[in-house]
């Protein structure tokens, strides 16, 4: 048996054809272009349609520099992934990634940040989607769920309590029972719900530029640069739609040229609809409004009532966001599932996590599970806990993609790279250095959320994990052999 810094150490090889692994394999149906509404559907929404109003407070007109330093480290991190995904087309992303470039170890204290990134990314939008549900029936039906039903019971300063958000729950339910049907199903759902979410969130844009004032940009620097980093830690975490496009490495076809385009399309499109909405929402409304609590509930379609003096492009803006904010849980959930199916095989986890259906050959169980822990986080934890705590796990996992770009440029020089990052080694180095800034920006009790889950994660690892891996297993059957 290996001791315990060889098996702390130890990477998966790279020696087998990409693509090839022992254990249960996933079908092959996805095409570029789904792949790339997948990073869209995750990313365009949860940003803009909830976060605005969150980010606004901290760095005020200054917000859309805020959402322009956010994208651009979510860019130098987009080529990092898009090398490292066409290197090593397979499930698990980041975790699969750091797994072959820096070792067992580090592949669980990156799987502990993606894990935490998806599950708690999907019940913050399953949260934020509940308020644009309870807009939509008030505006259509005039009235609404009652707050015992709409808001969790746990209290964040002065919000309102509630016994359980039914309505999130509902969404995270619907979302599971789609991606057990199959993976193919699921991407024509979120290509349709994608591009309503784009034609809405392009009318927000319109008409929001219509009541533009440019002396709402006035003091632009009065909230430093304390604000501005503050904001664009809570805005990063909806940059999560680029990870999610790499957790689709073994579903789709012809990976290494599929996956760089697809990561590569994704940013382009949500940068300039963040930067455009993020303008438009800015000009069109005083500072002040933006933490109203009316504004809090169900921000962008408020900002259209208050323009147009009507409710019927704040109803309108509202059904699209109730019909297409459920692909960004649906993403989330299928990233999280996929990365728990890579720890399966890898036997990082119980085999069942890796078990897959013989009919749908979708990872079925932990589909169920994915979906019933974040349904409970979703109905019991208000929003305000969650955004920044998506954050952290998302930086980290960025910081560390792009890390193991220079370490398999160093240690595997002829690995077979369809894409490559340019500016080598400037681009990943600087991709690090504005995940470094934006994590300085977050707020203590997130660095102690994440340190919580990051002990619970490796006592898991040195308790179970590293005695029942594959790459133990496969040592122990050397040392045994004569």
């Amino acid at each position: 048996m290996s001791d315990l810094r060889t098996q702390l150490l130890r990477k998966k090889p790279l020696s087998k054809p990409r693509g090839e692994h022992e254990g249960p394999d996933l079908e092959r149906s996805l095409s570029t272009f789904a792949l790339m509404m997948f990073g869209v559907g995750a990313t365009v929404g949860t940003g803009i349609f909830f976060v605005l109003q969150e980010a606004v407070p901290d760095a005020g007109p200054a917000v859309v520099l805020s959402f322009l330093i956010a994208g651009t480290a979510a860019g130098l991190s987009a080529l990092c992934y898009a090398e490292m995904a066409s290197s090593i087309p397979v499930s698990g992303s980041t975790y699969s990634f750091t797994y072959h470039s820096m070792g067992e170890l580090m592949a669980m204290v990156i799987a502990a940040c993606v894990l935490l990134e998806y599950g708690v990314a999907a019940s913050a939008v399953a949260v934020g989607w509940s308020g644009y549900f309870n807009e939509l029936l008030d505006s259509l039906f005039g009235f609404a769920l009652p707050d015992a039903l709409s808001y969790s019971p746990v209290p964040y300063e002065d919000n309102v309590t509630g016994l359980i958000n039914l309505p999130a729950v509902v969404l995270v339910f619907l979302c599971t029972l789609l991606l057990m049907r199959g993976a193919s199903e699921s991407a024509r759902v979120n290509t349709v719900m994608v591009l309503i979410k784009l034609a809405v969130l392009m009318l927000f844009v319109v008409i929001g530029l219509t009541a533009f004032q440019a002396d709402r940009f006035d003091g632009f620097w009065d909230s430093g640069s304390a604000g501005i980093s503050a904001a664009a830690g809570t805005i990063f975490f909806s940059f999560i739609g680029l990870d999610a496009v790499s957790t689709a490495g073994e579903e789709v076809r012809d990976p290494q040229k599929a996956l760089p385009r697809a990561i590569m399309g994704a940013l382009v499109i949500v940068v300039t609809v963040y930067m455009l909405v993020a303008i438009a929402g800015v000009g069109a409304q005083p500072l002040a409004e933006f933490e109203s609590e009316e504004q809090q509930s169900a921000g962008l379609s408020v900002i259209l009532n208050n323009i147009t003096g009507s409710t019927v492009w704040g109803t309108i803006l509202a059904a699209g966001a109730v019909i297409s904010i459920f692909s960004v849980t649906l993403v989330t959930l299928y990233g999280q599932t996929r990365i728990l199916f890579a720890m399966g095989r890898d036997r990082m986890l119980p085999d069942r996590f890796a078990a897959v259906n013989s009919r749908t050959l979708t990872p079925t169980f932990n589909t169920i599970v994915v979906g019933v822990v974040v349904a409970l986080i979703a109905g019991f934890v208000p929003a305000d806990y969650l955004w920044d705590t998506v954050s952290i796990g998302t930086l980290v996992a960025f910081s560390v993609v792009a890390a193991s770009v220079i370490i398999l440029r160093y240690a595997k020089p002829d690995l077979e790279r369809p894409f490559k990052v340019p500016g080598y080694p400037i681009t990943p180095l600087l991709t690090i250095a504005a995940c470094v800034y934006v994590l300085s920006g977050l707020a203590a009790i997130t660095w102690v959320i994440f340190s919580v889950w990051l002990f619970i994660v490796l006592a898991f690892y040195f308790l179970w994990g590293r005695r029942h891996s594959r790459l133990e297993q496969a040592d122990v059957e050397e040392g045994a052999a004569p």
